[in-house]
C-alpha cells in the first residue's frame, strides 16, 4: 500500500471551513493508496464546481473542463489511453443536470471510468440553487416559496440505463466511501458512486445529522445482482437510505469491444510509413 502522502497537493483549497469535500477527498487518497496506484497512473476529468475541484488538490494527471462535460472528456481519455486509471470527478449539477444526457450515455457505453459525483442537492459553486436531486419544498435565494419540483433518483436512472456497478456513500464515513470507492476503481466497466454530502453552507435541510439519523449500510446477504430489489433499494429515501453496492452487473467495458484497441493502448501503438501512406490515400 502506497503512503496516502504521495497524492497530496501543495494548493491553497477554496472550499468552505468545514465543507465535505475535505472528507471526499481523504476517502479518494485513501482508495488510490490502498490499490497502489501511483499519481502518474491515474488520469482524472472534472467540469465545473465545488466538487470538480476535487482534483486540483491531488497530484495526478487531470482535465479541467466545461460544466457538465466530464463523462465525454473521460471517455476519450480511457479510449486513448485505456491503460491509465481514469477518475471523473463531478457535482450533482455538473453531472445531473448540464451532464445529465452525458450521464446516460456513458452508462449505456460502458467505458471503464468511474465517476465519482458529490451528490449534496445544491449548487454550491454558484450560490445554492436547487439542483435535480434537492428536496421538494427546499426554500433557497431562487425558490423562496419552496422547490417545486421533485427530486431525481441518480441510482434508480443508473440501473434503468443498464449502468455495471451503482453505488451510494456518504462523506461522513469517510473509512467506507474509501473502500466503495476502491471497489469502484477496481471494476471493470463504468462504475458510478453517488456520495452524499452535507453542505454546511447552503443546504440547511440535508445536514450531517440529516443523513446520520437515515442512511445504513446494506446486509452483507444483499445482492447487487437482482435488478428488482436494486430498483427498490435505489428509491429508498426518507427515513432510511441505504449506503453500498446498490447494482452491479457483469458487462464487457467499451475498450475491450473496440478492435483498434487489442494491439494495446493507441498511445503506444506505432502507425509506420506504409499504413500512413495507406491512409492517405484513400482521401485522394
Amino acid at each position: 500500500m502506497l503512503d496516502v502522502n504521495i497524492y497530496k497537493s501543495e494548493d491553497q483549497s477554496a472550499w468552505c471551513p468545514g465543507c465535505y469535500n475535505f472528507a471526499i477527498l481523504k476517502a479518494v487518497r485513501q482508495a488510490l493508496a490502498s490499490l497502489d496506484i501511483a499519481p502518474h497512473q491515474v488520469m482524472f476529468s472534472s467540469g465545473i464546481g465545488q466538487a470538480p475541484k476535487l482534483p486540483h488538490y491531488l497530484k495526478c494527471n487531470l482535465f479541467n473542463g466545461l460544466h457538465g462535460r466530464t463523462l465525454p472528456v473521460a471517455t476519450g481519455i480511457k479510449l486513448a489511453n485505456h491503460g491509465l486509471q481514469v477518475i471523473a470527478e463531478g457535482g450533482d449539477g455538473d453531472g445531473y443536470a448540464e451532464g445529465g444526457n452525458h450521464f446516460v450515455h456513458a452508462m449505456r457505453r460502458n467505458p471503464g471510468i468511474t465517476y465519482l459525483v458529490h451528490d449534496n442537492q445544491i449548487y454550491g459553486l454558484t450560490k445554492g440553487q436547487t439542483s435535480p436531486t434537492s428536496e421538494k419544498g427546499l426554500v433557497t435565494g431562487t425558490t423562496p416559496f419552496g422547490n417545486y419540483n421533485a427530486p431525481e433518483h441518480p441510482l434508480a436512472l443508473a440501473i434503468a440505463a443498464e449502468c455495471s456497478f451503482a453505488a451510494r456513500g456518504f462523506a461522513g464515513d469517510s473509512d467506507h466511501l474509501a473502500e466503495l470507492i476502491a471497489q469502484a476503481i477496481k471494476h471493470p466497466g463504468f462504475a458510478l458512486v453517488d456520495i452524499l454530502q452535507p453542505c454546511v453552507t447552503f443546504n440547511k435541510l440535508n445536514t450531517f445529522q440529516w443523513y446520520k439519523d437515515r442512511v445504513y449500510q446494506l446486509e452483507p446477504e444483499y445482492d447487487p445482482a437482482d435488478r428488482q430489489k436494486a430498483f427498490a433499494r435505489a428509491l429508498e429515501w426518507g427515513e432510511r437510505i441505504p449506503l453500498g453496492i446498490i447494482y452491479k452487473k457483469d458487462r464487457l467495458p467499451l475498450e475491450n469491444l473496440l478492435p483498434q484497441l487489442k494491439p494495446g493502448p493507441l498511445i503506444k501503438q506505432s502507425i509506420g510509413m506504409e499504413k500512413r501512406k495507406e491512409l492517405a490515400g484513400q482521401f485522394r
